[in-house]
């Protein structure tokens, strides 16, 4: 079965337009970054971990932190109270395995966001899903992207 590598052009713009305005308004790219590799890891998507994780290096991000995101409700002190909320809303909006976000999460992200930090960061979990989604359907490999 063949699958197109491609992405439709309004699609892709409409997309990364999202992404652009999430990131920008959540004003933290390392944060944005992070969100964005767990969602990844979640999803299974290579190539946006591939992306990702090269974006995270570039804007800084220690190996330490890049390599145990996997596994950050274990790691004492290593991320933030407002890094480990985020992350555990990251993980709740990707899985939703109860149909919904549980409210003690929602309550703890908002806790450590204002509405709009927290909308902007609700809508950056939602476009990473999407491009997972699209990525991995299409079945395109990692390697492709450069910062």
């Amino acid at each position: 079965m063949s699958r197109t590598r491609l992405l439709d052009r309004e699609v892709g713009r409409a997309m990364s337009a999202l992404s652009a305005a999430a990131k920008k308004g959540l004003g933290d790219p390392v944060l944005a970054e992070l969100v964005m590799i767990r969602a990844s890891q979640l999803n299974h998507c290579a190539f946006c971990l591939d992306m990702h994780l090269k974006a995270a290096r570039e804007n800084g991000e220690s190996e330490d932190r890049v390599q145990l995101l996997n596994a950050w409700e274990e790691t004492e002190g290593l991320y933030s109270e407002r890094e480990r909320a985020a992350l555990a809303l990251t993980e709740a909006v990707t899985v939703l395995t109860e149909g919904f976000v549980p409210d003690e999460v929602y309550e703890r992200a908002a806790e450590h966001f204002d509405e709009a930090g927290l909308a902007h960061l609700i809508g950056l979990v939602a476009v990473i899903n999407g491009w997972n989604r699209i990525m991995v359907s299409r079945r395109v490999p990692p390697g492709g992207y450069q910062p």
